[in-house]
């Protein structure tokens, strides 16, 4: 049972940071005036006072409210002033105290305390409860480091419960806040029963930092082990010749790889092979293999992006001062650029620019860059005839590098350039594989953005890339590539629209590039229109820019050699600078002709005419074919052949005619190839005004199939045989009714010097073509 006793008018001395048990001897440094004045007040009467903790350590002035409410009654043993001013004092713990009442002393508090005096019997549940205390404190002193043998075995001899509980609780690791909790517990089998318990968890406690301890010292000696090893590997590689080891410029390669942004994936792969080559010494085969590895792949941009530009108006500003005319392919630009401005997220298309040489598709390529303000990369794809050049080859061949997609991201440096595949069509396939085929999954919108390349192996996001290909000739492009591409065809400049390029573009630049200014050299209008009519016939402006050079070329030479300081190049005096004219501008024919008919051709130069001679002599009926004409062309001749005999009696032709002539078909220019399905309507023409000796009129030109009952089937390329058909003076176009919605894609300017004639069947031809007929 515990006592209770009340003490009047003790001196207070608030402690911080501090707790002292009953049975407690220690040493304090007072320092505060109040505290000195109650312990010299102490010292005065009974040497005792009344030790109670603060609740905050901060606070200088104490009041009731910042004290606990239970402490203990200490007897001062000893004090001594030091040099700074501070009083040292020996004191001794006596037992637990309340305080019941404080006053606030003008030198120091003074309290009115009740005293607790343990109780000393021990029963034989309070003896359960020491030697359970015991075997935890026994425990606890061999797993802890603070507890000495001496320490215990001085707790052990202890027989007082409650004296035996305060020594244990002053050597637990706890906060102040816990040692109050055992302070201001008065019963002794309470206390004993939270000993335990704070025993028990801390055992577990030491556990724990047993078993951390434990694992941060492995690790201390792995990272040991590592740092020796690679100090040994140092000295290796400096035995073997890299004097300075690989340190540096793995430090700086590792940099790379984390500043790359690259996929969590490909991030692995790089640590990994870069812990490969770490590992490897600089002499090995190997380590060059995997340094050239990791150089690609921090290369490559993973995640640098340039800002779209978005400004429809400024976009369709650069496009027409680059480019005259195509307004289909401009308008597919800005449709695009106006779809990414309301959506962010739009997958690049794919564009394919099918046309002509010369008619612009590579530079127009470079333009929807600059509009999109997007970086330019092109890689020429013409000859190309192994897959490896689209995917690379395997890091196991000798010599390995990445496929020519992958080089050219790493050219552009952001993951969305516009990128050019120049030549698209002029691919081909041997053994080595069919690049082709590779090229389908670079052009699929729904698979590029997961590519593989065999050299870098990790998938690559292709589909921020706006991929435009060039392409001369869609025919020879295998299906499944063509159909993931959008066709836009570039089928040729007018005369008009040659000659706004010529001085907005191909002057100026020929002008620079010799060295030669606007002052030095003029060419008037009408020998630009000359260069078009007479020296020139082609789709584009290839062989137009280098006329321009030649008469650049010839101006430099007047002007060095003093003849001239000034040269105007007129009409006039072409033929003397650039000879006789080569091409002939006006109808394609000067008189009406028999047997010879003008069609409409379509070649991997732009549009063309054909003409197609029929002339018969005596025989047995026989067909004889010549001009180099393919398949298609042959049966073609002979589907006309055929039609035209089936009317022999609306044409008043002999029956017997066939039987008795020879009848001979050609083609001029016998050493280039023909083919294609549509020059029936102008073979029946041809094969009709030879036989009934009527002429053909010589301003027209015809395009179409023929079937033995003599309909007319619908043709492709209508708008680039009409400017071919322009181009060379012919004035009436017949072409299929099938057709008839094409017109539209011919420009206005050709058009209304045209006249088109729909037909549905060769009998309408004929009355159109033939001398004498309507028109």
């Amino acid at each position: 049972m515990t006592e209770v006793k009340r003490t009047k008018d003790i001196p207070l001395l608030p402690l911080r940071g501090l707790l002292v048990y009953p049975t407690m001897v220690l040493h304090i440094d007072v320092g505060r005036e109040r505290s000195v004045a109650a312990l010299e007040h102490a010292m005065l009467e009974d040497n005792l006072i009344f030790l109670v903790t603060q609740k905050e350590m901060s606070i200088e002035n104490p009041t009731p409210d910042d004290l606990y409410t239970v402490g203990t009654v200490a007897y001062v043993k000893q004090m001594l002033k030091l040099p700074n001013g501070t009083i040292r004092v020996l004191v001794e713990g006596l037992n637990r105290a309340k305080v019941v009442d404080y006053r606030d002393g003008e030198e120091f508090a003074v309290v009115e305390i009740e005293n607790f005096e343990d109780s000393k019997t021990v029963d034989a549940e309070t003896e359960a409860l020491m030697r359970t205390l015991l075997t935890y404190f026994e425990k606890y002193s061999k797993a802890s480091s603070k507890v000495t043998t001496e320490t215990y075995d001085t707790v052990a001899d202890i027989e007082e419960p409650g004296r035996f509980a305060d020594m244990v609780a002053s050597y637990l690791p706890l906060k102040i806040t816990g040692k109050q909790e055992i302070l201001k517990i008065i019963d002794v089998k309470e206390r004993l029963e939270i000993l335990i318990q704070r025993l028990h968890d801390e055992q577990e406690v030491l556990n724990l930092e047993k078993k951390i301890s434990s694992k941060v010292k492995r690790a201390m000696e792995k990272a040991q082990k590592e740092f020796y090893l690679r100090e040994q590997m140092k000295a290796i590689q400096t035995e073997l010749g890299d004097r300075e080891g690989k340190t540096g410029e793995v430090s700086e390669l590792k940099k790379k790889i984390q500043e790359s942004g690259m996929p969590e994936a490909t991030l692995k792969v790089a640590y990994k092979e870069l812990d490969r080559y770490e590992k490897l010494p600089a002499a090995a085969a190997e380590s060059g293999v995997i340094r050239s590895y990791i150089d690609w792949l921090v290369a490559l941009p993973w995640k640098e992006k340039t800002e779209d530009r978005h400004d429809i108006k400024m976009a369709e500003k650069v496009l027409n001062r680059d480019h005259e005319g195509l307004d289909k392919v401009k308008e597919r630009i800005l449709e695009y650029l106006s779809v990414r401005q309301l959506k962010q997220s739009l997958r690049g298309p794919i564009l394919c620019l099918a046309g002509p040489p010369g008619v612009g598709k590579t530079s127009l390529a470079k333009s929807i860059a600059e509009a999109l303000n997007r970086k330019f990369v092109r890689i020429s794809l013409g000859g190309v005839r192994d897959e490896s050049e689209i995917r690379g080859h395997r890091r196991t061949y000798v010599g390995a590098m990445p496929g020519r997609i992958i080089q050219g991201m790493k050219k552009a440096g952001t993951v969305n350039p516009v990128f050019l595949l120049d030549e698209i069509d002029k691919m081909s396939n041997d053994f080595r594989g069919d690049p082709s085929a590779a090229m389908l999954e670079v052009l699929d919108p729904e698979q590029n953005n997961s590519f593989s390349d065999h050299y870098i192996e990790e998938t690559y996001d292709l589909s921020n890339v706006l991929f435009v290909a060039t392409a001369n000739d869609l025919s020879t492009i295998p299906g499944p590539l063509l159909d993931r591409m959008e066709i836009i065809t570039i089928a040729g400049y007018t005369e008009q629209e040659k000659h706004e390029i010529s001085k907005k573009h191909l002057l100026p630049k020929q002008l620079k590039e010799h060295g030669l200014s606007k002052a030095q050299l003029q060419i008037r209008d009408d020998a630009i229109i000359d260069l078009i009519r007479y020296y020139t016939r082609e789709a584009g402006v290839r062989g137009l820019e280098r006329q321009i050079a030649t008469l650049c070329r010839k101006a430099a030479m007047q002007i060095v050699a003093g003849d001239k300081k000034r040269v105007v190049m007129a009409a006039k005096n072409l033929e003397d600078i650039l000879g006789k004219h080569r091409f002939h501008y006006g109808q394609a024919e000067t008189e009406n002709q028999i047997g010879v008919a003008t069609g409409l051709a379509y070649t991997t130069v732009g549009g063309d005419t054909l003409q197609i001679e029929v002339s018969l002599t005596p025989g047995k009926g026989k067909l004889q074919l010549t001009g180099k004409l393919g398949d298609v062309m042959k049966e073609s001749a002979q589907t006309a052949l055929s039609y035209v005999r089936s009317k022999s009696e609306d044409l008043n032709i002999d029956p017997e005619f066939f039987d008795k002539h020879d009848i001979h078909i050609h083609v001029p220019e016998g050493a280039v190839p023909k083919d294609g399905p549509s020059a029936g309507i102008t073979m029946v023409t041809a094969i009709t005004s030879a036989i009934t000796k009527r002429p053909i009129r010589r301003e027209v030109g015809m395009t179409g199939e023929v079937t033995l009952r003599g309909r007319v089937l619908p043709i492709g390329g209508l708008k680039e045989k009409t400017l071919g058909a322009h181009r060379a003076g012919l004035t009436t176009i017949i072409l299929p009714k099938d057709n008839e919605r094409d017109i539209d894609d011919i420009p206005d300017s050709v058009r209304e010097q045209l006249s088109f004639k729909i037909v549905s069947n060769a009998d309408e031809v004929l009355e159109i073509a033939l001398d004498g007929g309507e028109i």
